[in-house]
């Protein structure tokens, strides 16, 4: 099974590689910045885990395979770029949620070889999932997908508390992995179709004259604007 979460790591670098490269090319950036987004979308989320959880090198520097992976797959997308630009806008969105499902899967499972109490597991799967999308989303000045109203963190959480809790179970470690994928993806696809969603809490808001009424004036430009909406109240009296 070593083999089989080794080469699904890399399935989650090539599709979150090419994520990176479709956003680079709706962004209209030049193969540079396709070669970065793909990249910092790739690793960036495993960098951080590495980081955080005191591995030294991180694993990109022991095994660079991933480095050439990533540069075969911004290499491919240039020679099929007419195919990529035609892609939906949906397709984005479909491709981050398998990156997700994947990386979760792997982040959960490393965290747990190194002996890191199943919260900490669970919190490292998300973070392999979310982060990279993340720095990925704020080159482009996008906001997010982590920080949009549809369920995105939740799934790769959801998939990371399935995980741990059947390896504690002792039940087999292929089982675990396409269980952890199932919910994730499924939970993840299942937002982006039905356009589900957690709550929302906000601040109640006042409606105009209420909420000037209510506010103190307490700035210049505040008591000149109630001023001249008492005078424009009084001419429509008038």
């Amino acid at each position: 099974m070593t083999g089989v979460v080794y080469w699904l790591d890399m399935a989650g670098v090539i599709v979150f590689a090419l994520s990176g490269v479709i956003l680079a090319c709706r962004s209209k950036m030049d193969p540079f910045g396709m070669l970065v987004l793909a990249a910092v979308t790739g690793i960036g989320g495993g960098t951080l885990r590495d980081l955080v959880l005191g591995v030294r090198p991180v694993f990109w520097v022991t095994d660079p395979t991933y480095l050439w992976v990533i540069l075969t797959t911004v290499g491919v997308s240039l020679v099929g770029f007419h195919y990529i630009h035609r892609l939906s806008r949906g397709f984005l969105p479909i491709a981050d949620a398998f990156g997700l499902a994947l990386f979760t899967v792997i982040g959960t499972h490393k965290a747990l070889l190194l002996g890191t109490s199943g919260v900490v597991a669970v919190l490292m799967g998300m973070m392999t999932g979310v982060a990279g999308g993340m720095i990925r989303d704020m080159l482009a000045q996008r906001v997010p997908m982590v920080l949009r109203e549809e369920i995105y963190a939740t799934a790769a959480m959801a998939g990371g508390i399935v995980y741990v809790t059947l390896q504690a179970l002792n039940a087999p470690l292929s089982v675990s992995i396409a269980m952890a994928l199932v919910i994730t993806l499924g939970l993840r696809l299942a937002a982006i179709h039905w356009h589900l969603a957690l709550p929302v809490f906000a601040w109640v808001t006042l409606p105009p004259k209420e909420a000037d009424s209510a506010a103190p004036l307490s700035t210049p430009a505040k008591a000149k604007e109630r001023v001249r909406m008492i005078r424009r109240e009084r001419k429509i009296k008038r």
